[in-house]
Formats: structure tokens, C-alpha cells, sequence
């Protein structure tokens, strides 16, 4: 009976510390951090006949762990987003591109990108918005 509990006693003893430096060594990886400079942008008013209107959203890793840009969707074809897919150092920008292309469009607008990346949770998933108001063409 006393062999019963010496054993998980001694387990106990030696498993503790390696899994506290487990741990230790899991937090000291860090993790990434996305920051944006903004997430919307106003085109103002704009004129159809004047082509595809472009803006750059940047942003930076204040995290302390690669970050990195899994995919950037627009729901619309009109919208097209562009963006470096390779990983971000800790303390890096980058900028994310939407173009958008105003010729079959009247009046206002309103358009959106969803950003989603290696961050944990809901902070992974940003959306970014294009707005403004396109005269059409005569």
C-alpha cells in the first residue's frame, strides 16, 4: 500500500517542474498582433468614367510572433483585394490593396473585405470598408 503512494508521489515531483517549463516555453513563442493604421476609407464623391479607384490599408504586427495574412475576401467581384502573403515579422507593416471598379455603379456605395489571419479569435478577422459616391457616366 505505501508503494501505492510513494509512486504517483514521485511521479508527481518529477512531472511538475518539466510541465511548468512546458508552459514556460509555449508563452515565450509568443503571438502575433494585428494593427491597423485605419479600417475604413471615404472616396468622396467620384466619377464613374474615371476608371478603378484603389486605396492601401496598412497595417503592422505589434504582436511578438509571425503574422500572417490567411486570406482577404470581398463578396463582391467589383472589389478586389491584394495583399503579400508571406509571414510578418514582429514589428513590420504591410499594406493591404482593394480596388474597386466604380463603371456599374450610381449614386452611394458601400464595400467591405474581410481580413483573416493567424490571430487567435474574433482580433483575427477585421473588415475592411470602402465607401463613397460614384457619378455615373453619360
Amino acid at each position: 500500500m505505501k508503494r501505492l503512494i510513494f509512486i504517483p508521489t514521485i511521479l508527481s515531483a518529477l512531472l511538475l517542474p518539466a510541465m511548468a517549463l512546458g508552459e514556460r516555453r509555449t508563452s515565450e513563442k509568443g503571438s502575433p498582433a494585428i494593427e491597423f493604421a485605419q479600417t475604413s476609407h471615404d472616396f468622396g464623391t467620384v466619377k464613374a468614367a474615371d476608371g478603378f479607384l484603389t486605396h492601401e490599408f496598412l497595417f503592422k504586427n505589434a504582436g511578438t510572433a509571425p503574422l500572417t495574412i490567411i486570406t482577404v475576401s470581398a463578396p463582391c467581384g467589383c472589389t478586389q483585394p491584394d495583399f503579400d502573403p508571406k509571414p510578418l515579422a514582429p514589428g513590420d507593416s504591410s499594406e493591404i490593396t482593394l480596388r474597386f471598379d466604380p463603371s456599374n455603379f450610381s449614386g452611394e456605395f458601400t464595400k467591405t473585405a474581410l481580413v483573416r489571419t493567424n490571430v487567435k479569435g474574433r482580433a483575427g478577422r477585421v473588415t475592411l470598408t470602402i465607401t463613397g459616391v460614384v457619378i455615373p457616366q453619360k
